[in-house]
């Protein structure tokens, strides 16, 4: 948390000149934040929330992922985005309020900004590393609009109070990242993105679709290791944070498809027989013992469109890539 206020801080030194406002609401329960980390990796299976793969290491790893050539869905949204764009804008409106859910660097809202003018950019993410730099970046290219970012955990709560008005607003949520909530939850926080809508408002939001075993594997097992970089540094992350003594180097990294559940699993698998220090508890881990560390789903069309319809969203639309290997939904 210090990271974070000491982060805050230095893009509030940056950026004086430009209309910059910060909410930081990761202070709210860090005790309870720790211990709920404690219990998963203690339990078994032991488990540890993606949210805790955006540390500064964390972010940087995965802008390399997402250039990676077994990484699609990155640039495939990207094209969606790009040769959509004016029917986006027009579907989805200019000069609103514009909320970037799972922000990170800022880079896919800014392919947008020019064309739908928003009057307010809201960056939403619980990495302060990745959208403090972003914002500051913002406001130099884009004076005329105000800039907020929210530190948080959405994944938890969405809480926008003092980020948002009741004006008319499009919530933006790229990158396929509702895969990371199991389809329940995903309903729940789709649920909660429909309270928000006031009149006028929707959302815009990429889907990554079904497809064959071994390209959706490929892109959780690049041959260059960034993807089992990052899923090890996770463990670097909760040693800080839990006082713990993972040797990230003892872990292997573990990601397939499960067709039954439509999703990918990303684990983190013990090497050899081996006991971890967790905040003075001892943690035992048996070869080939694994950490559930992600779950990434993967929908059809069809399935999302109605997911979005059980939130109470109506008027879709949806836009995909000639090999229909992404999806991008706008939502009224």
């Amino acid at each position: 948390m210090a990271q974070t206020a000491a982060s805050l801080h230095w893009l509030n030194e940056r950026t004086s000149r430009h209309a910059v406002r910060l909410i930081d609401r990761l202070q709210a329960e860090p005790q309870g934040e720790r211990a709920a980390l404690i219990a998963a990796i203690l339990a078994s299976p032991a488990s540890v929330s993606p949210k805790y793969f955006y540390d500064a290491i964390g972010c940087t790893l995965f802008e390399a992922i997402c250039c990676l050539p077994e990484y699609y869905p990155t640039r495939t949204e990207r094209s969606i985005l790009t040769e959509h764009r004016a029917e986006i804008v027009r579907v989805a409106g200019t000069n609103r309020q514009f909320v970037d859910l799972g922000a990170g660097d800022c880079a896919k809202a800014s392919m947008l900004l020019p064309a739908l003018q928003p009057r307010r950019y809201i960056a939403v993410d619980i990495a302060a590393p990745a959208i403090v730099p972003a914002l500051s970046r913002l406001a130099l290219a884009f004076p005329r609009v105000e800039l907020v970012g929210v530190v948080t955990d959405f994944s938890a709560e969405l809480d926008l109070a003092d980020a948002i008005d009741a004006g008319p607003t499009t919530f933006f949520y790229p990158g396929s990242s509702i895969g990371n909530f199991d389809p329940v939850d995903a309903l729940a926080l789709l649920l909660r993105v429909r309270e928000l809508c006031g009149e006028g408002s929707g959302l815009l939001i990429g889907v990554d679709t079904k497809k064959e075993r071994s390209r959706l594997e490929a892109a959780y097992n690049d041959a260059l290791g960034v993807t089992a970089a990052f899923n090890r540094n996770l463990l670097n992350h909760v040693n800080s944070i839990v006082d713990g003594d993972f040797d990230p180097s003892a872990f292997g990294h573990v990601a397939f498809y499960n067709e039954a559940q439509g999703r990918i699993e990303m684990h983190l698998e013990a090497l050899s027989a081996q006991s971890v220090q967790i905040d003075g508890h001892e943690r035992a881990f048996d070869a080939g013992e694994r950490i559930h560390t992600e779950n990434s789903y993967k929908y059809e069309p069809e399935e999302f469109a109605d997911l979005l319809r059980r939130a109470g969203f109506s008027q879709i639309s949806l836009w995909q890539d000639d090999a229909r290997d992404f999806a991008v939904f706008h939502a009224k």
